[in-house]
């Protein structure tokens, strides 16, 4: 709960700082000169990327969410066998063995959505954050029965 409501602070913000940067393009563009038309539009395509970006990542975060909550009734969320240090943080080796465990899994089984959400969940652990996105938008896609091109992961 703690991080929705981080997330939602987080967002707020970012919402508010496009409007501000969104206001500075238009009294660029007020300005008339060639330079600050030419700036202020430049100024105003911020807004736009960010506002995809902002979207782009909650309807990973949704979808994500949704498959959990689905694997989740269906008694198939992965179980934390990881070992952790007297810190509370996820020992490297035993993040690693998961891994391995769960690549093997989702090797045998490539068109399941489950193993890759399993899978993502391992690279995770094992904290290689650009590769569990792309093994949970694997997931994703499967589940929702989009085609995957096969070089992903």
């Amino acid at each position: 709960m703690r991080a929705k409501i981080v997330y939602f602070a987080l967002a707020a913000v970012l919402a508010v700082y496009f409007v501000l940067v969104g206001s500075r393009g238009v009294m660029l563009i007020e300005q008339g000169t060639v330079i600050t038309v030419a700036f202020g539009l430049a100024v105003l395509v911020l807004p736009f990327i960010g506002a995809w970006f902002l979207y782009q990542t909650t309807k990973f975060a949704r979808d994500a969410n949704r498959l959990a909550r689905e694997l989740e009734a269906e008694g198939g969320l992965p179980i934390d066998e990881l070992e952790r240090t007297p810190g509370g943080r996820i020992d490297r080796d035993s993040a690693d063995a998961v891994f391995a465990k769960r690549r093997s899994e989702t090797e045998r089984a490539p068109g399941d959505w489950r193993s890759w959400f399993r899978l993502a969940v391992a690279y995770h652990d094992a904290r290689d954050t650009p590769r569990a996105r792309k093994a949970m938008q694997r997931a994703i896609a499967l589940h929702d029965g989009k085609a995957v091109r096969a070089d992903a992961v």
